[in-house]
C-alpha cells in the first residue's frame, strides 16, 4: 500500500506504523482516512524518526489513534550537560529540561485530545486510542540509586506525574484513551552517544530493536494499562 507522510511544525503523522498492517481506504464523500492514524511528536531523528519509518490531521484524517511523544533533551554541547553534582545545577538547565521533556509533551496531548476519540486500529489488540510518552528509568524516584543528572531526572519525573494525572482525567471522563509511559532502554542515538562509554555489553540497543519492543507494548495495551510506566521489556517501573 502507499503511505502518506506529512510534516507539520516538527511533528510527523503517518497512517499507521510500518510494522502494523492496515487496511487503507478513503471515504470518497468526506475524504477522511478510515484506517488508523499515528502522530509522532519529535520525529526528526532518533527513536521518534524510527517510530514514524505528519497540513492538519483533523482536516485530512478526522481522528487520531496513536500519539507518541518522543522528543527529549539530555545534553547540548556548551549549553547543557547532565549534572554530576549539586554544585553544577543551574536554573537555566532545569528550566530547559522541564520545557522540552515535560511541558512540550503535555501541551501536545492537550491540543490533540479532541482527535483522540477513536479506539484501536486495524492490526492491533487495542480497543482504545493510546498516548505513549517516552520517559526514562532515571525519572523513577523509587529506582534512583546513583543520583546526579538532576535536570534530566526531575524533568522526566515531571513528565511521569503529568501523564499519570492526564490518565486519571481520561478515565474519569470515560474517554476511550489510555496513557502509557515507556522507557526505551539505552538506545544508540545522538541523545545517548556522549554517554555510551560505560554501557555494559548487550545493553546498548539499536533503534529498530527498541521501537519494535515498544510497539509490542503499545499495540497490546488494554484499558487496565492506563497510567502505567513500562520498560522496553514490558516490566513495570516503580514511580
Amino acid at each position: 500500500m502507499k503511505f502518506h507522510l506529512l510534516f507539520h511544525h516538527g511533528y510527523m503523522a503517518t497512517p499507521y506504523l510500518r510494522s502494523v498492517k492496515m487496511v487503507s481506504s478513503f471515504c470518497t464523500s468526506a475524504l477522511k482516512w478510515e484506517g488508523g492514524v499515528s502522530m509522532v511528536q519529535g520525529a526528526s531523528r532518533g527513536i521518534g524518526l524510527e517510530f514514524a519509518s505528519a497540513k492538519s490531521i483533523r482536516e485530512r484524517y478526522g481522528s487520531l489513534n496513536l500519539l507518541i511523544n518522543a522528543s527529549g533533551i539530555l545534553s547540548i554541547p556548551d549549553v547543557f550537560q547532565p549534572e554530576t553534582s549539586l554544585s553544577k545545577v543551574q536554573k537555566s538547565s532545569l528550566l530547559l529540561a522541564y520545557e522540552v521533556n515535560a511541558v512540550g509533551p503535555i501541551l501536545v496531548i492537550k491540543h490533540m485530545w479532541p482527535l483522540l476519540k477513536v479506539g484501536g486500529g486495524y492490526g492491533t489488540e487495542r480497543d482504545v486510542a493510546v498516548v505513549a510518552n517516552l520517559s526514562a528509568r532515571v525519572g523513577s524516584i523509587g529506582d534512583n540509586r546513583l543520583g546526579g543528572w538532576h535536570s534530566y531526572r526531575s524533568s522526566k519525573a515531571a513528565l511521569n506525574q503529568l501523564t499519570k494525572t492526564v490518565s486519571v482525567e481520561f478515565a474519569r471522563k470515560k474517554d476511550p484513551i489510555i496513557c502509557l509511559l515507556l522507557h526505551p532502554g539505552t538506545v544508540d542515538t545522538d541523545l545517548s552517544r556522549p554517554f555510551q562509554r560505560n554501557i555494559a555489553e548487550g545493553k546498548l540497543f539499536t533503534k529498530q530493536f527498541s521501537v519494535q519492543k515498544l510497539l509490542s507494548i503499545i499495540n497490546g495495551a488494554k484499558s487496565h494499562d492506563n497510567g502505567k510506566f513500562f520498560a522496553w521489556d514490558g516490566q513495570e517501573i516503580p514511580w
